[in-house]
């Protein structure tokens, strides 16, 4: 079931109809029915590797807070691991390291071939694997308490707003919300509801528009030219950025108007003057967490790293973050690109200082801001390309500039919907500018309400009409 489907537009008013209906110590059994339900409609049987994660870090968690015995405590969260790490990389990346097996021995002749397996991959595994395993890390390490009460520990697991795409939300933020009571409140459930608006203005009209056009280049690069390519990779940062963003306001405004506050996920990344502060604002749910339990852990791992160690810690987490998003060589490639862009950042933090005292502090972010988006449209060239072995191609016909004056851009189905998704792009990226300055947002409140509903009501019809209703799948689903 996608947000974008007529049946979630059925799915959604029922739940809160019937949530702010019951009394609140049975809203947690409607809400858990709900998410089951909400999963199981891509593939029922694939509720039973929730049910199973669910039961396993419920029951381990437990265990380790329980025992006293430190190498009971250190087993237990190892079948924790064991069993959610298992099933990822089975059901993930099992074909993958399958393939590299046989590729790297096939030759020698000395192992017999690991056969392939037509696994289907379940939707949100990597995210709901990653907020388990968060939580029982934490118990193990003191900064969090066991949760007592499965039914809540299985919500906070199966939460139907963010459980297929994040955000990837931490038990100590989530659970204690499940024993809050809310009413309706105006004021929240217009919050929510303008931050849903929000977020399908952004994947309705902006990322399902350019999907048309970035898919074709994509998917054909051989019979495009480099202004075709150009435009393909330039137009993709926005799409992935519209739907992915787009989904997080959706599922951050859908549990608002319950009244549960998920953390935010995007702030305004294109106005990012360095990969550092970029990170701080992308995907931050993932970010933080892989900040927290894979970057933060290796550079414990020793005590003296030295500035060399930690850009290559920076590299090993950002190859691992790459590598997060898909079993496929091209994902690692994208993740050992962004590490090399962030170790440089760091390695180079003492040469990039005195460049911003020689030629100010103004125009060292417009320079950085300008090289940090060249360089993340490159990097998602690899994020984006079907296959390692087009990429050069790819990458080939964009340097080849005597081309560009044959190129016709005009692969949209109404040559209007091109002129759309420029004018939408620079737009919602000139709105972020000026919020991100002026706090657009905050003077908005302060207008009168027929100018405020006058907008809304606007902004709804904009994307009834202007939005593509071909219920695409978010881009983050397979991951």
């Amino acid at each position: 079931m996608l947000f974008n489907s007529i049946e979630f537009l059925v799915f959604f008013p029922t739940v809160i109809a019937v949530y702010f209906a019951m009394p609140q110590r049975f809203r947690w059994i409607l809400l858990l029915i709900a998410s089951y339900f909400f999963y199981m409609s891509w593939n029922p049987s694939y509720i039973v590797l929730i049910m199973v994660s669910t039961v396993v870090d419920y029951s381990c968690a437990i265990g380790i807070e329980n025992q006293k015995n430190k190498k009971v405590k250190l087993a237990l969260l190892y079948l924790s691991l064991f069993v959610n790490l298992g099933f990822l990389v089975f059901f993930k990346y099992f074909n993958f390291l399958g393939d590299a097996f046989n590729s790297l021995f096939e030759p020698l002749g000395i192992f017999p071939q690991i056969p392939g397996h037509n696994i289907l991959l379940p939707v949100g595994i990597s995210f709901y694997t990653f907020q388990t395993l968060s939580y029982t890390i934490d118990v193990y390490k003191g900064k969090l308490k066991a949760e007592r009460h499965l039914g809540y520990f299985a919500l906070y697991v199966s939460f139907f707003p963010q459980l297929v795409a994040g955000p990837i939300e931490r038990a100590s933020r989530l659970l204690p919300q499940f024993y809050e009571k809310f009413e309706i409140e105006y004021e929240r459930i217009k919050k929510g509801l303008l931050m849903v608006l929000w977020g399908f203005l952004l994947k309705l009209t902006i990322a399902d528009r350019l999907s048309e056009y970035v898919d074709s280049v994509f998917n054909e690069p051989n019979i495009h030219n480099g202004l075709q390519k150009l435009t393909a990779a330039y137009f993709f940062i926005f799409q992935v950025y519209g739907d992915f963003a787009g989904y997080s306001y959706i599922a951050i405004g859908i549990a608002l108007i319950m009244g549960y506050e998920l953390m935010d996920n995007f702030k305004r990344p294109y106005l990012s003057v360095s990969f550092q502060e970029f990170w701080n604002r992308w995907h931050i749910s993932l970010s933080t967490w892989i900040l927290d339990y894979v970057y933060t852990p290796i550079v414990l791992s020793k005590r003296h790293w030295g500035i060399y160690g930690i850009a290559f810690a920076l590299l090993v987490t950002f190859v691992l973050n790459g590598l997060w998003h898909g079993a496929n060589w091209n994902f690692i490639v994208f993740g050992f690109i962004l590490g090399i862009y962030i170790g440089a950042e760091f390695l180079l933090k003492k040469q990039r200082k005195k460049l911003k005292k020689k030629i100010g502090k103004g125009k060292f972010r417009f320079f950085g801001w300008i090289a940090t988006m060249c360089l993340w449209i490159f990097a998602c060239i690899f994020f984006r390309i079907n296959s390692l072995g087009e990429v050069w191609s790819f990458l080939g016909g964009i340097l080849d500039f005597s081309s560009y004056s044959t190129t016709n851009l005009n692969l949209f189905k109404f040559p209007i919907d091109f002129v759309i998704s420029l004018i939408l792009i620079h737009l919602i990226w000139g709105l972020e500018f000026f919020q991100e300055k002026n706090n657009l947002l905050g003077k908005f409140k302060k207008q009168p309400s027929i100018i405020k509903w006058t907008l809304v009501i606007f902004l709804l019809l904009f994307v009834i009409f202007i939005g593509k209703y071909n219920s695409s799948a978010f881009i983050y689903f397979q991951f």
